[in-house]
């Protein structure tokens, strides 16, 4: 079981965008990084395609390094940690510094 999925809020913990914070929006486990809405936002030129003939200047997520975000616990709001225990003959996420499960 992962300790971080996709739709969790999660804040920054380190780089130019440290203490925002924003839902995951995909993971890839292989390269260790995270895609988080509206954080480690850069610009990048999109040549005219047909879907979009204008091209331009388009704003795009960069990935972050997934040591770099920790899920934001619901009773505090802040970061927290995760671990991982069996309730009721299933594993469950629990936030470490609240108690309180996180999945739904």
């Amino acid at each position: 079981m992962q300790k971080l999925k996709v739709s969790d809020q999660v804040v920054v913990l380190a780089g130019k965008d440290k203490g925002k914070t924003g839902e995951v929006k995909k993971i890839n486990f292989k390269k260790n990084v995270v895609y988080v809405a509206g954080v480690n936002v850069l610009k990048k030129a999109v040549k005219p395609t047909q879907e979009n003939p204008a091209g331009g200047i388009m704003d795009m997520e960069a990935p972050l390094h997934i040591s770099n975000v920790a899920v934001v616990s619901p009773k505090t709001k802040k970061a927290t940690r995760v671990r991982i225990e069996e309730k009721d003959g299933k594993k469950v996420r629990v936030a470490v510094s609240c108690g309180t499960v996180l999945d739904k």
